[in-house]
């Protein structure tokens, strides 16, 4: 469209009526009278410009459609009078009018809005836009350069149509309307609409590479749930099996000594029943033998007795005792088995001791090396480049570096102690916070019921009641060390990333507060002594 002709948009019939309308309520509102119509024909009766204009019976239907928009007044008596329309009625209507043809050009985009706002003298956008009485838009300077030196009437620049003085109407809502234009496709603004759409448009982009990033680390994360699911599913199938195994083998050796025990009494039996029916036999024989020669002694004299076999010597049948048989099947063998058990678990208890050279001379130990107890008083040790002189720790006798290792250490009601693994080459004649960066991977208790884990800072624990006993799992080829309950065995804490090398298990009663009695820590041992096979 050039945007020297006359816009389509603007030529819509409904459109012309309206600003028609507006042109002379505008001019019938300066003399105060009021413009009444109730139908079309009326309309065009009073408004001979409009029909002229328009040039078709359109108009009539196109009034109808703006008229509809006014409802009809009602006087006092009930009377049906013809709406009343006044400038304001007419802007209000035209701007919903208006409203709707931008709504219906949006597909047409910003450049056919600008090729409606565009004067037809200047080619350019309104500036000052006027309104002439045939209803078209110029620029107010073009339009008063345009009839600027005119004698008589004037016409418009469009149409040709004449008037008789220089008269036009300044239309502010077109105004306004160019002005939005004239704001949205300036430079400044397209600039900052094309930074906007770039920078939304790169925010966007960094989001869905977020989401795709989180979707991917999602699925890592599901594989090695799987992964790791898979492997512990193995592990704890292993165990079992094992376990099975133990009792399979146990079941299996006890019920084959069960059945060579019982061969063993029936051959005794057997034997004996044996030899009893053979000198059944014989006596029956010698009997025999006997009982004719009684009866032959009738007709001659009997002069010797009859060749008798020799009688069999039987021994006296041998004893049953089914108590002595059955009492080592009716035993708790459950509790035998579990015993027997242990020296095939892996893995089992270890039966640790406490290290004497190591002990804090505070730290008094018990003659079968399993009880430690800070007493409070120096006793004397020879100096030996294992012991702990600055705090009050000890370590066990046994070290390790590999396999998997479990003990437990009884607490009781102890008010404070530190328990857990440190490593060979820790520091024993300084005074070291006890953490994995210093060698010892640790569990604490303070003032009865405040429990940590040995980190730095420490780790407060949660417990839902407070362990008598506290087990270690050490494992040297997975670098880790748990602590549990041994009450129930719930697990406490666990540390990772434990160094490699030698560890010793950890102890230290704590120094004991004066007037209380010392508390020791105990290292126990499940069985007490181990069944042999």
């Amino acid at each position: 469209m050039n945007v020297c002709q006359t816009s389509n948009t603007w030529r819509r019939p409904e459109v012309t009526c309206v600003y028609k309308l507006l042109f002379e309520v505008k001019r019938e509102d300066q003399s105060q009278v009021g413009l009444r119509s109730a139908h079309a024909h009326n309309t065009r009766t009073s408004c001979p410009q409009t029909a002229a204009a328009e040039g078709s019976e359109n108009s009539g239907s196109n009034f109808q459609v703006f008229a509809s928009n006014f409802p009809p007044r009602q006087t006092t008596k009930g009377q049906c009078l013809a709406p009343r329309f006044t400038s304001d009625s007419c802007f209000h209507f035209l701007e919903k009018t208006e409203a709707s043809i931008m709504a219906a050009a949006a597909p047409s985009a910003k450049a056919s809005l600008r090729e409606d706002l565009t004067c037809a003298i200047c080619c350019d956008l309104f500036r000052e836009p006027v309104m002439l009485a045939c209803m078209h838009h110029f620029c107010r300077h073009c339009i008063s350069r345009y009839w600027r030196g005119a004698q008589g009437p004037v016409t418009c620049p469009q149409c040709r149509k004449e008037f008789s003085s220089k008269q036009f109407q300044t239309n502010y809502l077109v105004a306004a309307m160019v002005e939005k234009v004239r704001a949205t496709t300036s430079d400044t603004f397209v600039k900052s609409l094309e930074k906007q759409l770039k920078e939304t448009l790169e925010s966007h982009r960094l989001r869905k590479e977020e989401f795709i990033n989180s979707i991917h680390r999602d699925k890592e994360k599901m594989n090695i749930i799987k992964r790791v699911g898979a492997d512990l599913q193995a592990r704890v199938k292993g165990d079992f099996r094992a376990l099975h195994q133990i009792l399979h083998d146990e079941e299996t050796s006890m019920l084959e000594q069960l059945r060579r025990e019982e061969e063993e009494e029936m051959q005794k039996v057997q034997r004996h029943l044996e030899a009893a029916e053979l000198a059944v036999r014989d006596l029956e024989d010698n009997l025999k033998a006997l009982q004719q020669a009684s009866a032959a002694t009738e007709d001659i004299v009997l002069t010797e007795l009859p060749q008798l076999r020799p009688c069999v010597q039987v021994d006296i049948a041998p004893e049953f005792d089914i108590n002595a048989f059955s009492n080592k099947y009716m035993a708790p063998l459950q509790y035998i088995t579990w015993r027997k058990m242990f020296k095939s678990l892996k893995p089992g208890p270890s039966p640790l001791t406490f290290d004497v050279d190591t002990a804090h001379p505070s730290i008094h130990v018990s003659r079968d090396k399993t009880l430690a107890v800070e007493c409070g008083v120096m006793s004397q040790h020879l100096n030996h480049s294992k012991r702990f002189t600055q705090c009050v720790n000890i370590l066990a006798t046994q070290g390790f570096q590999s396999g998997r290792h479990y003990w437990e250490v009884d607490v009781g009601y102890n008010p404070k102690w530190d328990l857990g693994v440190a490593s060979e080459a820790v520091d024993r004649h300084a005074r070291i916070k006890l953490s994995p960066e210093s060698g010892y991977w640790t569990l604490r208790l303070r003032n009865g019921n405040e429990y940590s884990a040995g980190t730095q800072p420490w780790t407060r624990l949660q417990l839902g009641s407070f362990p008598q006993r506290i087990g270690v799992f050490l494992d040297c080829d997975e670098r880790k060390v748990s602590f549990y309950n041994a009450d129930d065995m719930s697990l406490l804490y666990s540390f990772t990333s434990v160094l490699r090398g030698k560890v010793f298990p950890f102890f230290s009663p704590c120094i004991n507060d004066r007037g209380h009695k010392p508390q020791p820590l105990k290292l126990l041992c499940y069985p007490p002594v181990a069944l042999s096979g």
